[in-house]
Order: structure tokens, then C-alpha cells, then sequence
């Protein structure tokens, strides 16, 4: 067993270099520039929206409740369409600061809960692919497995959850070998 004061490098270098690969892999590489695609007649449906007063929170449509899901109606505005889900943020440029000091907290909180479960299954001096395989299966599961839900529940495209899969396991494998690197001797 390890303690975690001991994995406090490979915690923080973990986060950082995939901190950094992120953003060389949505920056840099072309990998993720046909994720998102522009609403035809932006222009109008914007204007509707905002004369709506529409608040940044996350939408369904059409909306229903659980009561109202059968009834010929609600069956109805499904069968017309389009049927969706919309996550409305507040007016104003991306807040692209917060979103990446966000994002390298998750990525620091994965490193911690990595450096947990290796810690607690291996002892100092285990060899680097015992390290990697234990460090790479936890990080792995965070980074890229919990997207699988974004296709399933909220209509993501599957070929957008198979890259954020991907990166995942980019992110799965840069984490385990900064803490096979470093993994106490």
C-alpha cells in the first residue's frame, strides 16, 4: 500500500499533461472539428428564443411530463418534431477561462481518485506495467467511459461519444504512465 501524500507528483504531473493533451487534441488537431454543427436559420431561431426569454438551464422538447408522455397529443408533437435537448448558457462570450480551470480540477480530482485505488491495490517498487495497467483501467473508466451516457440518454451522435472514447483513452494512458514513472521505488 501508498500512501497518497507519497503519489502527490504523479497526481499533479497527471493533470497537467493531460491538461496539456486536451488541449493540443481540441486546439490543435482537426479530431473534433465536426462535433457541433449550426442550426439552419440561426438568425430566426435566435430571435425567437430570445423573445421567448429563454434562460440558460438545460431544455427538453417537446416537453412533457411523466402523465402526459402517452397521450395522443405529446405522441403527436413527437411524431411533427424536431425533439431534442438544448443547453442554453448565459449571453456573453464562452467563459473559456472558467471552462479550462474547471476542467483541470476534474482532471486533478481523476488523478486523485487514480492515485486512491492504485495506492491502496499496489505496494512501492511494484513494476511500471503493474502500475500502468492499474493507474491507466482507473483513469480510463473516468476519462472516457462516462461519456457512453451522453448517446444513450441525451442524443449525442455516437460518433462524437467514440471520440470523446478515444480521447479517454488517451487521457487513461498519459495517466498511466506518469504514475509508472513515478510510482514510489
Amino acid at each position: 500500500m501508498v500512501s497518497l501524500t507519497a503519489l502527490w507528483l504523479p497526481i499533479v504531473l497527471s493533470a497537467i499533461i493531460v491538461f496539456v493533451a486536451s488541449s493540443i487534441i481540441h486546439m490543435v488537431l482537426p479530431f473534433h472539428r465536426s462535433d457541433y454543427k449550426q442550426l439552419p436559420e440561426e438568425e430566426k431561431i435566435l430571435d425567437v428564443m430570445r423573445g421567448a426569454g429563454v434562460k440558460p438551464g438545460l431544455y427538453h422538447f417537446p416537453y412533457c411530463s411523466h402523465k402526459e408522455m402517452n397521450t395522443p397529443a405529446t405522441q403527436e408533437k413527437f411524431k411533427r418534431g424536431p425533439v431534442g435537448l438544448a443547453a442554453i448558457f448565459p449571453s456573453g462570450p464562452p467563459a473559456l477561462p472558467k471552462f479550462l480551470g474547471l476542467w483541470f480540477v476534474f482532471c486533478l480530482i481523476i488523478s486523485f481518485f487514480t492515485a486512491y485505488l492504485t495506492g491502496r491495490t499496489l505496494g512501492a517498487g511494484v513494476h511500471y506495467l503493474v502500475v500502468f495497467r492499474v493507474a491507466g483501467t482507473a483513469a480510463f473508466m473516468s476519462y472516457g467511459l462516462g461519456n457512453l451516457s451522453n448517446s444513450i440518454w441525451k442524443g449525442q451522435p455516437w460518433c462524437n461519444t467514440m471520440k470523446e472514447v478515444v480521447d479517454g483513452l488517451i487521457y487513461g494512458l498519459l495517466t498511466a504512465g506518469t504514475f509508472g514513472w513515478l510510482w514510489p521505488r
